[in-house]
């Protein structure tokens, strides 16, 4: 099944609103049902925070109450709203000092506040008016914030012509669909979707009708249906793959003019050649797309050539190649996005003119994906404003590079946080106390650049805490508190540093320390290959550098006590 664009996902929140005569109270409650209650509600209570509470706005305050109280609502969100990956790296100082997460949960945060503000608008007496815009306002320029930190700047290339992507769009709009974003080329990107006016929140980007979605339906209404619906345990995706096959050269098809757009080779790790996956050795990502390429391999064999020799006019034999097949799977996996229609069902689907929009950790627009009943039409609502002739972004998902490698082709602009490295750890859990047991007692463990992390201090070095806890258990189980500078603390908190620095300079010698350039002739999945595994180089050796940083505070400190002691 095709990993699909990012959905509209289910907000982490319980929404209420409650009004007095002087004011009113937005509640953004912990949801019981959330799969990470238990270690948000630790978080929330060691912030200080009720689970349930609320944040009331009194007409009567001051600015800088309400930017206060604001500024507290906001932090109780971004727990709420954390993701697994954020609660495993979040530094429980930087929690205590209501530090930025991530792009994605900064967005999800103000956008939810903002949902409970107009939704309070919407209802407020005269009264409350002056207060909740105060507090819109507010919450806009800190979304407006957002943007301006997420160093993103591509460029459209002028002169550039997109002569089949306009046809597309004029045909697209021709057919109802209702759209504030242009087509461009832009520099180390290609294609993309640009603004044609000033955006703000909540504005709609995009808007395409029901009968432009490529969706299972349609395979439904083909010939090869009554074929395909006899095959034990075919599922609609794979049904798809065979149906856009076919298509793509039916010179009647009603979406002649999409597939006319899409490219001859789609370029993502699935079409990575035999010098392009030896580049990757040393990381994970070459043993994934080779697996990878032998399952697409192995449902490739299972299909052909026995539909072709039973059913030769439904599956022509030059159509259904191992070369189309795998193009038709790169379409499904790159352009591919999970829509919820009015029914309640849920389809992987092609949206026209959707997949010139290209993906960013810091995304314009990161709710989409469900059909709205009332207009039978798809919408695109921006999460934070777009600027005219800006490119406009979309997020695909909560996506590791090597995830956008194979099944996209590119990495992404900026840091993305996702970009984590599991370790082979023993997983077995450490004896915590009740206190520690729900933030420290994880399955697995992990760790990721660390200069995503603000802490680099004693005991923390820009590490993630589970993971530390686990190795300072598994050194020494009698340890009931780390944050001590006993001589018995620092040997273990030096043993621990030596450990995981031990598995980074391991990590390092299998990619190497020295890097390959590309030369102006090297293939693109070679270059595409380096670049990866270059960004693996770096994010290893910034866990050198911490643990090697971490190693002489440790040895500042144990000279400080054997000072002490021998002073004592």
């Amino acid at each position: 099944m095709p990993p699909p664009m990012e959905d509209s996902e289910k907000l982490h929140v319980s929404d209420k609103i409650t009004e007095n005569d002087d004011g009113c109270s937005l509640f953004l409650e912990l949801p019981e049902d959330d799969p990470l209650f238990e270690k948000k509600k630790k978080l929330l209570k060691n912030k200080g925070f009720d689970p349930c509470g609320h944040a009331y706005f009194s007409c009567s305050s001051s600015p800088n109450w309400l930017n206060s109280t604001l500024d507290l609502m906001i932090q109780r969100a971004r727990i709420i709203q954390m993701d697994e990956e954020e609660i495993y790296f979040a530094d429980t100082e930087s929690i205590r000092q209501g530090e930025f997460y991530s792009f994605r949960n900064e967005l999800e945060v103000l956008n939810s506040i903002l949902s409970l503000i107009d939704i309070s608008l919407s209802t407020c007496t005269t009264n409350k008016l002056n207060l909740l815009r105060y507090l819109r306002d507010a919450t806009v320029n800190l979304i407006n914030k957002v943007g301006e930190n997420s160093f993103l700047d591509a460029r459209a290339i002028e002169n550039c012509k997109c002569e089949q992507e306009k046809r597309l769009l004029h045909w697209s709009e021709s057919n109802g669909t209702k759209t504030e974003l242009d087509v461009a080329y832009f520099e180390g990107e290609g294609r993309g979707a640009l603004a044609t006016r000033d955006l703000q929140v909540g504005d709609i980007a995009l808007e395409i009708p029901v009968s432009l979605i490529i969706s299972e339906d349609l395979v439904h209404v083909s010939d090869m249906f009554d074929v395909l619906k006899g095959i034990d345990g075919i599922s609609p995706e794979t049904m798809l793959l065979l149906w856009s096959m076919k298509e793509k050269d039916n010179k009647n098809s009603k979406f002649k003019i999409y597939f006319d757009t899409l490219p001859e080779a789609f370029n993502t790790g699935l079409s990575f050649r035999f010098d392009a996956i030896m580049a990757l050795d040393g990381t994970l990502l070459m043993e994934e797309i080779v697996q990878a390429k032998e399952h697409l391999r192995n449902q490739y064999d299972e299909l052909f050539p026995a539909l072709c020799n039973n059913y030769p006019d439904t599956f022509p034999r030059e159509l259904y190649t191992w070369e189309n097949f795998l193009w038709a799977c790169e379409l499904w996996y790159s352009n591919g996005m999970k829509v919820m229609f009015a029914d309640g069902k849920l389809k992987t689907c092609l949206i026209p003119v959707a997949g010139f929009l290209n993906h960013s950790p810091c995304p314009h627009i990161i709710h989409y994906g469900k059909v709205d009943a009332s207009t039978n039409t798809l919408k695109f609502p921006l999460s934070r404003p777009c600027k005219v002739g800006e490119e406009c972004y979309l997020s695909y998902g909560n996506f590791p590079s090597s995830h956008l490698v194979t099944f996209y082709g590119f990495l992404p602009q900026g840091k993305n946080p996702y970009d984590i490295i599991p370790l082979d750890i023993d997983g077995a859990q450490a004896d915590y106390t009740k206190e520690d047991s729900t933030l420290h007692s994880w399955s697995i463990h992990m760790v990721r650049a660390t200069w995503f992390s603000s802490n680099h201090g004693m005991f923390h070095y820009g590490l993630p805490p589970p993971l530390l806890a686990h190795l300072r258990k598994a050194q020494n189980p009698d340890l009931r508190s780390i944050t001590t500078f006993l001589q018995a603390s620092l040997e273990t908190e030096m043993e621990v540093l030596e450990i995981l620095h031990s598995t980074f300079h391991d990590m390092m010698e299998n990619l190497g320390y020295m890097g390959h350039e590309a030369g102006d002739e090297t293939n693109w999945d070679v270059i595409l290959a380096l670049k990866f595994k270059d960004l693996q180089r770096k994010i290893v050796l910034s866990l050198l550098s911490s643990c090697s940083a971490g190693k002489k505070l440790v040895e500042t400190e144990f000279l400080k006590c054997m000072a002490e002691d021998t002073r004592g």
